[in-house]
């Protein structure tokens, strides 16, 4: 399992990135919400509309939220920015919600009493209605911080980073304490938080004697900190917070791991340049629109997956045709430069038990056919719906199972299969737990699926800036064989290493640091 130790500068840096998209992303829907409350609270007509479209923002699931924000122009794509504008708009409806609230309770005839003394609605709004409905205020702005700290994992999935990143890996990789690492300090943050808003709010509403001058200032100045805290934040995030010269990125799965963190070794070790991972992206298309727009520089693909699924061509079995198609057409369409292939192919695998396929003698997918009525299979959600998945499979081998497939992540397939809580999966031919379970891969007799050949996609215009990255990058053809990238994959599930190590120990063996 992977030490705390190897674990630590990681958990640091990806609390720190935590804790600054809750708080840039908090900054923002204060200053947002509670104007707008105030708004509403002066002009009713406008509260129905307000609120119904915070209720429906809030009533969004977030990772439909973050998927959606991804084709979004200006603040969509991949990175911090997509994450803080989702997180923003789960925290405005308690804050919207509960300042129009605290400032319609407050007691009339003390407004009116205000007015008579000759103060001016600004003043009655400062010194009068918000001290009174402070408290109100900061119970939607706990409500609101513990939304964010909570949906703020989710932001690992578009390369946000946070502490959803050991999550995500952790699932990907079967492993329970990444997980944790991920899960506590997540909990952990959301807790303080809420102790300290609630003590806030705790001390403030506290009745008693009227407050000196200091004390009011000291009440304000306590707000006024945790605000400039925020801003500190946010000018941090645009002026300092990606030094590295380049981001490679990785889809979401053991291999791509992998292989993101061979291309970013490969151009450290043979250039001047920095990278940052932006590891864990959701699945073919973010990977994709990250790369053509520039939020990543480059990472791995697959042919097939390339040649089906992006430039939505039917699946065929000649490797050339395809490899040379993808390489033309990303050229033409979008401006991507398609390397020569890392030396294996990665195919979908469909996998049983070693003692189903001894049972039942099972040899090819084929031999499927006569159990469809009984076996309940388990797929990944990208194969469910890719055209050279399961729809093309099931029309080419008329394998129709009577019970739906059930849609999973990639990294709980291999433990619900040896579970005994699915009877067949879809995995990726190269992927360690075939090899560690013993489990059977079923020929692909009616040559279904199309060839994939692991292959770096760069984007053209930041190979023109970085002219060094191209001979870096095609020093790496041919690297790597279907054996050694599963080998690889293997000990990443196993938890032994962390990646940095792993792939560290793979070039030197190659001889290339």
């Amino acid at each position: 399992m992977t030490s705390l130790t190897n674990l630590w500068p990681q958990l640091l840096t990806h609390t720190q990135e935590h804790i600054q998209l809750v708080a840039i992303a908090m900054t923002v829907a204060i200053l947002i919400g509670i104007p707008l409350g105030v708004v509403i609270s002066r002009v009713p007509r406008l509260a129905q509309p307000i609120l119904i479209f915070a209720n429906a923002a809030q009533t969004i699931p977030s990772l439909a939220m973050f998927g959606f924000l991804i084709t979004v122009p200006l603040l969509g794509g991949i990175g911090p920015t997509p994450a803080i504008v989702a997180l923003v708009l789960y925290a405005l409806l308690p804050l919207i919600r509960n300042t129009y609230t605290g400032l319609k309770s407050v007691d009339p005839e003390l407004k009116e009493a205000a007015f008579a003394l000759g103060m001016t609605p600004r003043q009655v709004l400062i010194y009068i209605e918000l001290p009174l409905a402070l408290t109100v205020i900061l119970a939607g702005l706990r409500v609101a911080t513990v939304i964010c700290v909570g949906v703020a994992t989710i932001a690992a999935a578009i390369g946000g980073g946070g502490l959803g990143v050991f999550i995500f890996q952790g699932i990907s990789l079967v492993n329970n304490q990444l997980i944790l690492a991920g899960a506590i300090p997540a909990a952990l943050i959301a807790l303080i938080a809420d102790w300290g808003i609630g003590l806030l709010e705790k001390q403030l509403s506290r009745r008693g004697p009227r407050l000196s001058r200091w004390q009011r200032n000291l009440r304000w100045g306590t707000v006024g900190l945790g605000g400039f805290l925020g801003l500190s934040f946010l000018i941090h995030a645009l002026w300092f917070g990606n030094p590295a010269d380049i981001t490679i990125g990785a889809k979401n799965f053991t291999e791509q791991y992998v292989l993101g963190e061979l291309l970013a070794q490969q151009i450290e070790n043979k250039t001047n340049l920095t990278v940052n991972r932006s590891f864990n992206l959701g699945g073919t298309n973010i990977a994709h629109e990250a790369v053509k727009s520039g939020a990543i520089a480059g990472y791995v693909e697959y042919t097939g997956t390339a040649y089906t699924v992006i430039l939505k061509q039917k699946p065929i079995s000649n490797a050339e045709q395809v490899y040379e198609t993808v390489k033309r057409d990303y050229a033409k369409k979008f401006q991507l430069t398609v390397f020569p292939s890392l030396g294996f192919e990665n195919t979908f695998a469909l996998i049983v038990r070693p003692a189903d396929a001894q049972r039942y003698g099972l040899k090819t997918i084929s031999d499927l056919v006569p159990l469809e009525n009984e076996w309940q299979a388990g797929f990944g959600y990208e194969f469910l719906n890719r055209p050279d998945g399961y729809p093309g499979l099931s029309r080419t081998y008329d394998l129709k199972f009577t019970k739906p497939p059930i849609a999973m992540d990639l990294g709980l397939i291999y433990t619900a299969l040896t579970a005994n809580q699915v009877d067949l999966v879809a995995g990726n031919s190269t992927d360690g737990q075939i090899f560690k379970n013993k489990l059977v891969v079923l020929a692909d007799n009616r040559h279904y699926f199309p060839p994939y050949y692991a292959v770096p996609i760069f984007n053209d215009k930041i190979l023109k800036t970085y002219p060094q990255i191209r001979p870096a990058i095609n020093e790496l053809a041919g690297v790597l064989t279907a054996t050694e990238i599963q080998q690889l994959n293997l000990q990443m599930d196993e938890g032994n290493t962390d990646v940095t190590k792993l792939v560290q120990a793979f070039l030197q063996t190659k001889g290339l640091i």
